[in-house]
């Protein structure tokens, strides 16, 4: 991997995109954020919370001024521009850990493309970002900038089908433990899974809405439409899988709250037939529990027993009535 140090240059990656499926690692740290030599298309990936790199942004001669703002924006609000055959833009991602763990944070993928160069940015090592990197090395050559579009909306496309992937087997795990072995699925991992999806929902919302301002504009340069047209077809058909999960999710989430209906109504049944069987028996065993004189059966050796065939004759009294009435069911 290629890879500058951010202290001294600001640069993470870049390559040189030749003729014949040639490409070459950019190795000039120093050098400006303009593109390469005639013919060569070039892609450099920046850290923008590196001062060296806002420098080398603000001394692209080949950038526009509005491309170059976006680039430094703080700003995390989805957003794309077309200004002097120009495209820029800010593309939500997740962002990563540095064991390559999809973290639940989203982060801000900035990018500005003109004829010949693509620059990316971030300020927190991004997933799509590091796809992208790991795609070129494995032999993708985007040299025009319909393909580095291609590239950079299909890799953010391919996080978040991964993400949606992991959501969904979730999900159906949980509906195979209720529904198969009627085992209660943990409520905090659905609870999770739920705010991932709305999250994912979101960030591919406004990737469509990227996706659909830049379709619209009249001024997108001559061969970017095709790619964003395909793209635009790709992520609506991501973010309709994730309203289907959400609806199996919510479907899961309202059989797990009539069975736990079911079991609440079933203790309180439990409880209530209980409470009534043994009522009598309490009254009985409270009258005979007075301190009075004169009390039934006090000075009788066999009151104890007399006392209990009346609890429980008058607790197999209700029994039978309850039963009579059809209180006790399977």
């Amino acid at each position: 991997m290629e890879k500058f140090d951010s202290i001294a240059s600001g640069l993470i990656w870049g390559f040189d995109f030749g003729a014949v499926g040639t490409s070459h690692p950019v190795h000039e740290p120093g050098a400006t954020l303009d593109a390469g030599e005639p013919g060569v298309f070039r892609w450099l990936h920046v850290n923008l919370a590196d001062q060296w790199a806002i420098r080398r942004i603000n001394g692209a001669i080949e950038l526009s001024e509005a491309a170059r703002a976006l680039l430094q924006s703080t700003d995390r609000h989805p957003r794309a521009l077309v200004v002097d055959g120009q495209v820029a833009g800010l593309i939500p991602d997740f962002e990563r850990d540095f064991d390559d763990h999809v973290l639940a944070r989203t982060g801000a993928l900035y990018f500005a493309l003109t004829n010949q160069l693509m620059i990316t940015g971030r300020t927190h090592p991004l997933c799509a970002a590091d796809m992208v990197h790991r795609r070129i090395r494995e032999g993708a050559h985007p040299r025009s900038p319909a393909a580095a579009l291609d590239l950079l909306i299909s890799s953010v496309a391919e996080v978040c089908g991964g993400v949606a992937k992991e959501l969904n087997a979730t999900v159906q795990a949980s509906e195979d433990a209720l529904l198969n072995d009627g085992r209660i699925p943990d409520g905090r991992a659905l609870l999770k899974v739920r705010r991932r999806s709305v999250q994912l929902h979101r960030q591919l919302n406004g990737l469509r809405g990227i996706l659909t301002r830049l379709e619209a504009d009249d001024d997108l340069p001559d061969g970017l439409e095709p790619a964003i047209a395909r793209q635009s077809q790709r992520i609506a058909a991501l973010d309709s899988d994730v309203m289907v999960l959400q609806a199996n999710l919510r479907q899961l989430r309202d059989e797990l709250d009539v069975q736990t209906a079911n079991r609440t109504n079933q203790n309180l049944y439990v409880l209530s037939m209980l409470t009534a069987l043994l009522m009598p028996a309490t009254l009985v065993t409270g009258f005979f529990g007075m301190n009075t004189g004169n009390m039934l059966w006090q000075d009788d050796q066999g009151g104890t027993l007399k006392a209990l065939l009346v609890a429980l004759i008058s607790a197999t009294a209700v029994y039978l009535w309850l039963r009579s009435r059809g209180f006790f069911r399977n």
